[in-house]
């Protein structure tokens, strides 16, 4: 038997065929699991495994048990729409990986890639608008979809603590708002979360977004995946200024689809958490554990952190209200 974990892994599985040495190669990804390419006989697939320090300059450490809850998320959203997530083909909890389909870039462009080239389409954003609030909207109130995401040991580590907590620290004067907003979002415990929706994590497939990398998988609240998703479309205007108002537009048809869909509690309550939310994930991306990679100098950073902060101090209880301080800020540019 090999000693490459990745094809022990496949062993246990029962995705080897007898005598199959199939090649492996590395695929890019976020910063906390290895993902591979494995070319079988029968095609090709992917298999993922996580780690337990994550690869970022900060210390960050995380359970790789997440993994299993990643595979619950990718099942239970499966139940909901099919088309949303790559089949699961097999887990190892051994060895702390699982295997998927394998969906092709050609025919499934990343979002975030489509974005940051000007291909942005109004409905892929409505569509992932819709798409997380049937997700949520599914599993508002299930206790029996509560009870299997016990995980708030993972996602206040991976998520509270670097996005909220380590950004209190170099905002002392924030440091309190940003507290209550890792206190508030740990206790509102509504649907399950997804907890990474990130264009980099979303594919733009031909029968619409399909959604990866759920292992921050959380039964909480929902918010956090619609500020986490929208906040990325505001830090996009820094990256690619030129196509700032097209961004906005896509917040936009974000938002409104995602509200829309929103059956499970008062749409005016989870926009309130949303935009009390957004600014702390906002200041989070430039100064928190895991700063995104295209903001690099500080004439970049320092837009973000004007808004946020006064965003912070200041709160607004509208997604509106986000938006038009943002739009100011860039009209300042």
């Amino acid at each position: 038997m090999s000693n490459d974990p990745f094809l022990i892994a496949l062993e246990r599985m029962g995705l080897l065929q007898p005598g199959e040495s199939p090649a492996i190669a590395p695929l890019t990804g976020g910063v906390s699991s290895d993902i591979v390419r494995v070319d079988l006989r029968s095609g090709p697939i992917c298999i993922k495994r996580a780690l337990p320090k994550l690869k970022v300059q900060a210390d960050w450490h995380a359970s790789v048990e997440r993994n299993q809850y990643e595979i619950e998320w990718m099942r239970t959203a499966a139940a909901i729409n099919p088309q949303a997530v790559p089949k699961v083909l097999g887990e190892d909890r051994e060895t702390g990986m699982f295997a998927m389909e394998f969906l092709d870039g050609e025919r499934y462009p990343v979002w975030k890639t489509q974005l940051r080239d000007g291909e942005i389409s109004m409905d892929t954003a409505r569509e992932v608008g819709r798409r997380i609030a049937a997700i949520h909207g599914s599993t508002a109130g299930r206790i029996e979809i509560a009870n299997k995401f016990p995980t708030d040991h993972i996602f206040f580590p991976i998520r509270l603590e670097p996005y909220l907590s380590a950004t209190a620290k170099k905002h002392p004067d924030c440091a309190g708002r940003l507290e209550s907003l890792v206190r508030v979002t740990g206790a509102t415990k509504k649907a399950l979360v997804h907890g990474d929706v990130s264009p980099k994590n979303i594919l733009a497939g031909p029968s619409g977004p399909v959604f990866l990398d759920a292992e921050c998988a959380w039964y909480g609240d929902p918010a956090f995946d619609l500020a986490f998703c929208l906040n990325h479309l505001l830090l996009k205007c820094v990256w690619r200024p030129q196509w700032q108002a097209r961004y906005m537009e896509s917040f936009d048809a974000l938002a409104g689809s995602y509200l829309t869909n929103v059956t499970w509690e008062a749409r005016e309550d989870i926009e309130e958490r949303t935009a009390h939310l957004l600014p702390g994930l906002f200041l989070g991306r430039v100064d928190g554990k895991s700063p995104v990679e295209y903001i690099t100098i500080d004439t970049q950073r320092e837009p973000v952190r004007r808004v946020a902060r006064a965003l912070l101090l200041h709160p607004v209880d509208s997604l509106a209200g986000v938006r038009a301080a943002w739009q100011s800020e860039l009209a300042r540019q």
